[in-house]
Formats: structure tokens, sequence, C-alpha cells
């Protein structure tokens, strides 16, 4: 698929995609006139890249643990530094205090909503 499908069925830009590509967090084929060829795969991986980034993780430890996503249990990282565990610890506990307020909220906003169904 070409560029512009991509980022329509992943809900972004053209030009992020670029910047995924230029990150080395997506690799695309070329075709013979130079035309980027998108994979059906990248659907997905460009999902999970955005999830990440919206997770807070910058995109130096996405590149180093994307390949782990696929398969976590089976592939590890002999060169995972110190630093790249401390973060991904960090990141891990943030987006569990995310989750939980998250969480608060919708159930408060449900409360709220039931209320006032109720009341019509």
């Amino acid at each position: 698929m070409r560029i512009g499908e991509l980022a329509r069925r992943a809900e972004t830009t053209p030009r992020l995609l670029r910047y995924y590509e230029q990150q080395g967090l997506i690799t695309p084929r070329r075709e013979a006139n130079g035309y980027r060829a998108y994979d059906e795969y990248l659907v997905d991986r460009v999902l999970q890249i955005r999830g990440l980034l919206d997770a807070g993780l910058p995109t130096r430890i996405i590149k180093q643990i994307l390949p782990c996503l696929d398969a976590p249990r089976t592939i590890h990282f002999a060169d995972a530094t110190p630093e790249m565990l401390a973060t991904l610890e960090s990141e891990t506990d943030r987006m569990t205090r995310r989750i939980l307020c998250l969480t608060r909220n919708r159930d408060a906003i449900r409360e709220y909503l039931d209320v006032v169904k109720g009341l019509s």
C-alpha cells in the first residue's frame, strides 16, 4: 500500500509516517520506481507506536523494544542498558497511575450519566 493509505488506515499523517521511518521505527519496501510500499502489518505497528508514544515512551526506547513486542517471552536484548530498564520500569509505573486515574474518571462519568439519565 502507499503512504496515503497507511496514513488513512492508521489514522495518522504521511508526515508522521516519514518521521517514524527516519527514526527507524518502520521500514517500507521500495518499489522499482522508488516509491515507498508499506506492508499490511505496518497498520498495526503504527498504531502500536502511537500508543507507546501516547504513553510517554521516547522513540529511542520504542525502537529498542519494538522487536520484543511481537513475542515478548522469546526475544530478549543482551545489550539492555540499566538506563533502558530503569526507563521502562518508570514508564510502566507511570502508565499504571494513568490507567488508575482514567478508570476513576470513567467511573465518575458513568455514575453521572446514570444519575442524569435517571432524571429524564
